[in-house]
């Protein structure tokens, strides 16, 4: 989708960035103590799309991304057109990704009008607990996350992730 690129290129980005938090936890470890976490990394949003897609819900996760986006944006003209992206592609009736949000028929493009940064917050909120509260309990006993989960511990355990030092007491040890 070339919005999703456009409005989230750091998203895509397949170095991916380092996490804001200052845990020692890393990847599926982080990922699992809680969806704030998950989403902080961008390869655990990279594989909760992918199983979100194949739950047909990817929807969801690119919302709350939206908005997260959305909030950052400054000036009123890219607000409205960001706005208007955001209501065109997820809350429309004629969306192509539509989310399930509560007083969803009431929305209407009139909105669009007079942007804030919090204008989705409440949508944004609803969404985020569908997901913490039903897709994210799921995707933690995924395949996808265990076999990302088993494919670390082995990363972790393997010789080359051993330092020298532990490799040398190992020959002298033996």
């Amino acid at each position: 989708r070339w919005w999703f690129s456009q409005f989230f290129p750091e998203i895509n980005d397949s170095e991916g960035h380092p996490s804001s938090s200052h845990q020692t936890l890393k990847g599926t470890s982080k990922w699992a103590t809680s969806l704030e976490n998950l989403l902080e990394d961008p390869e655990g949003v990279k594989r909760f799309r992918e199983f979100l897609k194949k739950e047909f819900s990817e929807e969801n996760v690119l919302f709350w991304l939206a908005c997260e986006e959305f909030k950052k944006t400054q000036g009123k003209k890219q607000m409205q057109e960001k706005a208007k992206e955001i209501y065109m592609t997820f809350l429309s009736s004629k969306a192509s990704s539509q989310v399930n949000v509560e007083g969803q028929s009431r929305l209407s493009e009139t909105i669009l009008e007079t942007p804030h940064p919090l204008m989705f917050q409440k949508l944004q909120d609803q969404i985020f607990n569908l997901m913490k509260y039903d897709s994210y309990s799921r995707f933690l006993k995924s395949d996808i996350f265990l076999n990302h989960k088993k494919s670390e511990e082995q990363e972790e355990n393997s010789p080359e992730a051993q330092t020298a030092a532990k490799r040398a007491s190992r020959i002298y040890n033996t």
